[in-house]
């Protein structure tokens, strides 16, 4: 489904991803690791069309997917319907008046008719818990609320692919779990799940794989979670614990 071939990314001259490999399978899950700095929040962006690679390929089913082709309106809408991004920080991505109007941006924009759309405001309201807080303006509400309507807004599109940058942060134990057990769901109802964590006491026996970057942004380890969880070595060797 998804793959990242020899990319690398450079800001400002400077690499932030060095020819990273990844290939991701319809229905996987990802748990996408490494220090500060590493590349993780780069790669998540370049998966959801946000940057493009200064060198390689991204493909997504087989077609390569540019800069130029994500300007045109009727492809970008395809392709954000089918690869849903939530950013770290919440206040990044909530712009409307109210939980309900956030939640039903997406579909609006997808054309779907008032009565789909009110549906799936209230399918993801209630999935998300958020239902009373529906007529509230996202700037009132907590960080982990805020967290709350952000992944509502997203799933309400009903994307393929769900990327999350540091999802667990800004949220409280009780929230930790309940997102913990969203996530699980979503990936066992057929949703592929990547996200950038430094969060391993929830991530272990959420995600099958994990991908781990190295202080000097390249992939250097692509395996099973529990096994590279486990090699606490590795880990403190490439400055992750």
């Amino acid at each position: 489904m998804i793959d990242i071939q020899k990319v690398t990314y450079r800001y400002l001259g400077k690499p932030a991803l060095v020819e990273a490999d990844l290939q991701i399978e319809a229905g996987d899950s990802v748990a996408v690791i490494g220090p500060n700095g590493s590349g993780k929040s780069t790669l998540l962006k370049l998966l959801g069309g946000l940057l493009h690679p200064s060198e390689g390929r991204y493909l997504l089913d087989g077609k390569e997917i540019v800069e130029a082709a994500l300007k045109d309106p009727v492809y970008s809408r395809q392709f954000h319907q089918r690869i849903g991004f939530v950013f770290q920080n919440p206040d990044t991505q909530l712009f409307c008046s109210s939980v309900e109007e956030e939640v039903a941006f997406g579909p609006e924009q997808m054309g779907l008719s008032v009565p789909e759309v009110k549906r799936r405001v209230d399918d993801c309201l209630a999935l998300l818990q958020i239902a009373d807080l529906r007529g509230e303006h996202p700037w009132n509400l907590s960080g982990g609320e805020k967290k709350r309507v952000a992944i509502a807004a997203v799933l309400a599109m009903n994307p393929e692919v769900l990327l999350l940058d540091e999802p667990m942060n800004g949220i409280d134990p009780k929230g930790k779990a309940f997102l913990r057990d969203l996530l699980l769901r979503l990936n066992a109802a057929g949703k592929t799940v990547v996200a950038a964590t430094h969060d391993f006491a929830y991530i272990d026996g959420l995600f099958r794989r994990a991908a781990v970057f190295s202080e000097d942004h390249r992939l250097v380890r692509d395996g099973s979670c529990g096994e590279i969880l486990a090699d606490r070595p590795f880990l403190a060797r490439h400055n992750i614990i």
